[in-house]
């Protein structure tokens, strides 16, 4: 297996600028900085319809969302709510949102990119908190903004991708309304970073084991939270009777078998998953359309699934 060159030049390039790694920066810096890298390296000029920024009640005060409506849109559309990766510390709606407004259009989708508090001011679980509330007020009041409230899907890149697992756990536990599918893009599904590619990939290729410890110790209280499945949802007693997932892997990442393994419990107990690979890709690779080709491939895929989900087929 080979890196990917357009990888390459992603990592080269923070070597060539000098840019510190986040984890030897504040998580304040830490914030901005990535908020920077993000937006200079991810799609270009990707229009939009119309997007709304809203602040919705959740329970530890209100949650910052956005609303992207694609271009055209005439009938009610099937949503997507988006919980974007930064490791539970870094991230928000202004990081991810040309690819939210990407997805929008291709869908055609209603996507709802959710802010949910993060470390270290507010560690878990107020992430989780906000997450399932904004999926609930999604399936209440989408249809106020022509979105389909019966065709309601979750999806996010790693720590969005985790919350979006646990929203579909915490949904199907509560026994009310459910998602229509999960999107999963290297999804964290444990916390104890004891798989084989957590040994394989911990330096090198941007999302390395210190900086996971970095992320997890702004997150995270104490040692309980590690083993807690809001946490770790690979460590549920049980995946079945979940909604169907696309589950996405990239080959130069630590975070790729336990992805793997949540595909595979899926299955195992009566879940849909389907595990697909990007061999040659990095972490966090999704959100770099501006300069790596294959995040296109990525979001088509996923968009695919989607459609496919929301048809019923």
């Amino acid at each position: 297996m080979t890196l990917d060159p357009q990888a390459k030049y992603v990592l080269d390039l923070a070597e060539e600028r000098g840019l510190p790694p986040l984890d030897q920066l504040t998580p304040d810096a830490a914030k901005a900085d990535y908020e920077d890298r993000a937006t200079k390296l991810t799609f270009r000029d990707v229009p939009i319809g119309n997007s709304l920024d809203l602040d919705i009640p959740g329970p530890h005060g209100a949650i910052p969302i956005r609303i992207y409506q694609p271009d055209g849109m005439t009938a009610p559309l099937p949503t997507l709510i988006y919980y974007h990766g930064g490791g539970w510390v870094i991230g928000s709606r202004d990081t991810h949102d040309s690819l939210c407004r990407l997805i929008a259009n291709s869908g055609p989708f209603i996507v709802v990119s959710v802010d949910y508090r993060m470390g270290p001011e507010a560690p878990f679980p107020a992430a989780v908190d906000d997450a399932i509330t904004a999926f609930n007020w999604t399936h209440e009041n989408i249809a106020d903004y022509n979105g389909n409230p019966e065709k309601v899907a979750v999806g996010g890149d790693s720590a969005g991708g985790n919350l979006s697992a646990v929203v579909a756990l915490l949904a199907r536990d509560a026994g009310g309304f459910q998602p229509a599918f999960q999107w999963l893009i290297y999804p964290a599904t444990r916390m104890e970073m004891t798989s084989p590619s957590h040994q394989k990939y911990a330096e090198g290729y941007f999302l390395t084991r210190d900086l996971m410890r970095y992320f997890q110790r702004h997150y995270l209280q104490n040692p309980d939270d590690y083993k807690d499945w809001r946490a770790s949802p690979l460590l549920a007693d049980s995946l079945a009777g979940l909604a169907p997932a696309l589950i996405q892997t990239a080959g130069f990442d630590p975070l790729q078998d336990e992805a793997i393994e949540y595909a595979a419990r899926m299955n195992r107990e009566g879940s849909k998953a389907t595990h697909t690979h990007f061999p040659g890709m990095i972490h966090g690779f999704v959100n770099l359309g501006g300069v790596i080709d294959a995040a296109h491939d990525c979001v088509k895929e996923g968009v695919t699934a989607l459609q496919k989900a929301f048809r019923g087929s």
